[in-house]
């Protein structure tokens, strides 16, 4: 009789095949990126901004790069929540820019400070709430409902300003949620942070946040589950759009005028701030607090190149290619984590 072989690598070998030890080891070494990586990656980043650019290691360039960061880190912190649905949201810079000129708009109009704050963050949710709707329940894919919304709100801010910049007239009551600080800290940091732990709270220790997870994760299977799929899917826009409006509210401030040409690009920077941060662009996996990290490290790269005197157009090359290495990195771990 002719003695037959088992291939190697087959079962009762006793050995695992060559493909799935690399896909193993492949699946380990992108878990670890995950939990440790892109903090590394904020830490190495900083030591080399330390050593080649001029005046970076200080207390006030600290503030300066998380204040500059703190606008995209809150849209980026909004978006957070809309891709782990699997879904995408393109207006937010638009919906800035909107809400934005309407706090102004309020003010010069004489309305009381709070509403000037309260009112622009409320529209901005309730332009989320409209995208979130024909998504949801009309089914309509959320690049094209956003993507038109990128350009009917931003259409909308040049409306309402007739084209021009619109400035506050006297000195603006809320000025402070720009530029002013709280127990020497820049008040946007403080904002920041508070929506970081808000939507912390939110996604990590509610009910709510474990359907978000569900939803982007399975969508059908949230469904049989008895998941309420469309008030979740409605409800992250909602939030993104809420974000969005208090971004715009911040940006006023900071400049003292309605500017309708505000946050062009911004969605670009916080969709790659929250892939960065490890957030899937498939839906169901991610950790708020590493888009916070993915935006800081946009904004430690930024503040380091204009130490560096690196021309504009330069700086958007770079910036160009963080983006296509994250979605990299994304695709990278969707084909060896599903």
């Amino acid at each position: 009789m002719t003695e037959q072989h088992e291939p190697d690598g087959q079962a009762g070998t006793g050995t695992v095949p060559p493909t799935s030890r690399q896909n193993r080891a492949v699946r380990r070494a992108l878990d670890l990126w995950g939990t440790w990586g892109i903090a590394l990656v904020l830490i190495l980043l900083i030591v080399l901004m330390a050593l080649i650019a001029p005046n970076f290691v200080s207390l006030s360039n600290a503030f300066n790069i998380m204040r500059a960061t703190s606008i995209t880190a809150i849209l980026a912190a909004g978006v957070t929540v809309v891709i782990l649905t699997a879904g995408i949201d393109l207006s937010v810079g638009s919906v800035l820019a909107v809400s934005g000129v309407t706090s102004i708009l309020l003010w010069n109009a004489g309305v009381p400070i709070v509403l000037c704050v309260l009112i622009p963050i409320l529209l901005g949710a309730l332009i989320g709430l409209i995208q979130g709707t024909l998504v949801a329940y009309l089914s309509l894919a959320a690049f094209i409902v956003t993507l038109a919304g990128l350009t009917a709100w931003r259409g909308t801010a040049y409306a309402l300003t007739g084209g021009r910049p619109l400035i506050a007239e006297g000195e603006l009551g809320f000025d402070m949620l720009g530029g002013g600080n709280f127990i020497a800290i820049p008040v946007p940091i403080w904002l920041m942070l508070a929506t970081y732990a808000v939507l912390w709270f939110l996604l990590e220790r509610t009910t709510w946040g474990r359907h978000v997870y569900a939803v982007g994760g399975n969508p059908e299977a949230a469904l049989m589950a008895g998941i309420k799929v469309r008030r979740v899917l409605t409800s992250v826009y909602v939030i993104s759009g809420l974000t969005a409006g208090l971004a715009g509210v911040m940006f006023s401030a900071r400049v003292e005028s309605g500017q309708p040409n505000a946050g062009q690009g911004y969605e670009l920077e916080a969709i790659a701030a929250v892939v960065l941060g490890g957030t899937s662009l498939a839906g169901g996996r991610g950790r708020i607090f590493g888009t916070l990290v993915g935006a800081l490290i946009m904004g430690v790269l930024s503040n380091g190149m204009i130490l560096l005197n690196t021309p504009f157009f330069t700086q958007l090359i770079v910036q160009g290619c963080v983006i296509v290495l994250a979605v990299a990195i994304d695709s990278l771990k969707n084909r060896y984590t599903t």
